[in-house]
């Protein structure tokens, strides 16, 4: 049986398996080990050499193995008799994708992206705009926060007012709250630096109302809105017709080259075209990466909820086996995940939790995490565990038997 198999939905009992201290509401940034060129390449040769990895996500894979997969998938995924797109053609595989993510979002329109950072700060100009408004609500753990170098205020003069700072989407009485107007309200459904964190259904519909409310229009950073279905309970056109505007990522859980797509009504979406050219986001050609996301939409976006459903199990294993090694701390967080992804804290340095793990993947062919960072504390450090199909043949013993091995490592 493999692990999250029928059943296993429940997280570790008690608080004792979720250790005890910070929160979990830090950046992923922070220091870490495998910062030089010779320290990546070998931390990327042992992941890949694994016969078994848990944590997967943006897998590290050779240029002949990437051209090598996109030519097996391609053909499930468009016509290859096509022409290749000029400028986004409509009538191309990049008017394909975004027709096809329109209809999977339930929206009038999409437009593609090369990146998720020009498609955020072209919706925050488009309803800037609209509203007259230049003031934004968000989270100061949000993407736009914390990773896109405050391009929303330096390359098109917004601010940014905080309804909470606390690591969890704002509510609906701190919306109602804010003591100074604003013209879009910028959701970040899951809040990853949080902890991919999600608010249930109600809470996230009256956080929404309380914006209309105060007369503004909401924005889904849902670059990973694509696995959220299963902790709403909801379709995905369900959750996008909450917002004015969506956007979502083709490399996040689609597992594609690179890309993002601005979703929403037919107009909104005709005048983010004019401000992706102006931005330089015309490209030339983008047929790879829309042949990815194609590909993915496909192969990724149906087994989400199973990911999601395998991630729960997950935690719970990797929490109990840490509470019966006797670990002094440790953070599962969230407990339960909302999504296929959650963090894990151990109290290491990055540098001799990553130094463990490479020598594990090395000698054992098993890899259980991706990289480690200390993004508070020195001293203690956080992985982001990715569940997806490297997982899938895992069994509940394969995993505590690598995760002892990974322990004893570090002299457990």
């Amino acid at each position: 049986m493999s692990v999250g198999g029928a059943g296993v939905e429940s997280g570790p009992p008690g608080a004792e398996a979720d250790g005890a201290g910070p929160a979990g509401g830090s950046s992923a940034g922070g220091s870490s080990a495998g910062g030089s060129s010779a320290e990546r390449s070998r931390m990327l040769a042992a992941r890949h050499g694994a016969e078994r990895v848990l944590a997967g996500g943006s897998p590290g894979r050779t240029l002949r193995e990437q051209l090598a997969r996109l030519v097996a998938d391609a053909p499930a995924a468009y016509d290859l008799a096509d022409w290749t797109d000029i400028y986004g053609n409509d009538d191309g595989v990049v008017g394909e994708l975004e027709r096809r993510t329109a209809d999977v979002l339930g929206t009038e329109a999409a437009a593609f992206f090369p990146t998720g950072t020009m498609a955020q700060q072209v919706a925050l100009r488009c309803w800037a705009g609209r509203t007259g408004s230049t003031t934004v609500a968000g989270h100061p753990l949000s993407h736009m926060e914390v990773h896109e170098r405050d391009a929303y205020a330096v390359v098109s003069g917004l601010r940014m007012v905080h309804p909470t700072s606390e690591p969890r989407l704002p509510t609906a009485a701190e919306i109602s709250g804010l003591q100074e107007p604003f013209g879009t309200l910028a959701l970040e459904l899951p809040l990853r630096d949080a902890g991919f964190v999600l608010p249930e259904w109600a809470e996230l519909t009256a956080a929404v109302e309380a914006a209309r409310e105060r007369d503004a229009v909401v924005h889904f950073d849902g670059a990973r809105l694509w696995e959220c279905t299963s902790h709403f309970g909801r379709p995905l056109p369900e959750i996008a017709a909450l917002a004015d505007s969506v956007y979502v990522s083709y490399y996040k859980s689609l597992d594609g080259i690179s890309g993002a797509a601005l979703a929403g009504s037919e107009d909104f979406v005709e005048e983010a075209r004019a401000w992706r050219h102006r931005y330089g986001g015309q490209l030339f050609q983008q047929w790879p990466a829309a042949l990815a996301a194609l590909a993915g939409l496909e192969r990724e976006l149906p087994r989400l909820p199973e990911y999601v459903a395998r991630a729960k199990a997950v935690a719970r294993i990797l929490g109990d086996g840490l509470a019966e090694a006797g670990v002094p701390w440790f953070r599962v967080h969230p407990r339960v995940p909302h999504t296929h992804q959650f963090q894990l804290w151990l109290p290491h340095p990055a540098a001799e939790l990553n130094e463990a793990g490479i020598r594990q993947a090395e000698e054992t062919r098993t890899a259980l995490f991706r990289t480690w960072s200390e993004p508070g504390l020195a001293g203690l450090a956080m992985t982001e565990v990715t569940i997806d199909s490297s997982a899938t043949e895992w069994t509940p013993e394969d995993l505590r038997t690598a995760l002892a091995d990974f322990l004893r490592r570090l002299g457990r």
